[in-house]
This record gives structure tokens, C-alpha cells and sequence, in this order.
């Protein structure tokens, strides 16, 4: 039995050094409410590869009176592999009270207009 334990433990370390995101920052997750006071910034953090010609950006535009984008910003591993992934962290500000939609698309490198091959929907409540 104890072997066991120390074999899940090890694997469980293993995984969790070959995550893609710098260790300060992971994922957000969509399932999540973000409940924010007016006047405070928020992140939300999404697991991004650009060396796949992947891209994050918003689906549909953003309540202006809620809330509003501050900055988007890639951050890579400290000591990255050719390939290796990171985070894009998206900052946002809540201007005023109400709930807001922020909805993600990940979408392929493409000329033309195209689908996101994954959506990420996350629901912001601004007091």
C-alpha cells in the first residue's frame, strides 16, 4: 500500500512540473463566477501555445458600462522548450455594477475568417 502512495505522489509531482503554465498563474476556470467590487482589475488566465499559430480574442464585444480590457500580455515558462506553452493573462477593469459575459475563442492561424476551435465563456458580477 505504501508503495502506491509514494508512486501516486511521485506521479503527481512529475505532472505537475510539466504543466505549460508559469507556476504563479493557471488556467481560470470557465465554471468559476468572477465576483469583483466597481473600480477593481481582474485577470482572467488562459493556457496559450503561440508557437501553434493558435491566438486567443474575445467572441463577442464586451459590455462597455461593466466592464472593459486593460491590457493582454503572453507570459512563457521561465525556462522554456522549443514548443513549449505558457498563459495569455487578460486584465480587465469593472466599471460599474451589473454582470457581464466574457466570452474566449481559440482560434487557428488562418487568412480567412474562421471558427475558434474552442470556446471559453466565463460570467463576471461587478458590486
Amino acid at each position: 500500500m505504501k508503495k502506491h502512495i509514494a508512486f501516486l505522489l511521485f506521479a503527481s509531482i512529475i505532472l505537475a512540473a510539466c504543466g505549460n503554465a508559469p507556476a504563479s498563474l493557471q488556467p481560470s476556470d470557465p465554471a468559476v463566477p468572477i465576483e469583483v467590487s466597481v473600480g477593481d482589475e481582474f485577470e482572467i488566465v488562459l493556457a496559450s501555445n503561440p508557437s501553434t499559430g493558435y491566438s486567443w480574442a474575445l467572441v463577442d464585444e464586451l459590455d462597455p458600462a461593466v466592464v472593459a480590457v486593460v491590457s493582454q500580455e503572453y507570459k512563457g515558462e521561465e525556462d522554456p522548450a522549443p514548443g513549449s506553452g505558457g498563459v495569455d493573462v487578460w486584465t480587465f477593469e469593472a466599471l460599474s455594477a451589473g454582470e457581464a459575459q466574457i466570452v474566449f475563442g481559440y482560434y487557428p492561424p488562418s487568412n480567412e475568417p474562421t471558427d475558434p476551435q474552442q470556446i471559453l465563456e466565463f460570467t463576471v458580477t461587478v458590486k
